[in-house]
């Protein structure tokens, strides 16, 4: 996950809304079915589906009234501690 990629966003979500997301997701995960897709590509879709979906919880976490930058620092400290485990 990339703290920059989420910030950013997290920003769109604010912007527009978050069902763009959630249907981008939702696009991402039915691409990883093709089976001519090399362990690269795969990867690249796994990276900006995880960035997707932290982008959501600092979203949620800023909505039920944590400042935006906090909610930034927690996510990543809560990725980086089940990572250390």
């Amino acid at each position: 996950m990339k703290l920059p990629v989420i910030k950013h966003l997290t920003q769109f979500i604010e912007d527009n809304d978050q069902d763009y997301l959630v249907e981008t997701i939702e696009v991402l995960e039915s691409l990883t079915e093709v089976s001519s897709l090399k362990d690269e590509e795969l990867d690249v879709i796994g990276e900006l589906i995880s960035n997707m979906y932290g982008a959501l919880e600092v979203h949620k976490m800023v909505q039920s009234g944590t400042d935006k930058k906090e909610a930034l620092n927690t996510f990543m400290k809560r990725v980086l501690g089940a990572i250390d485990k």
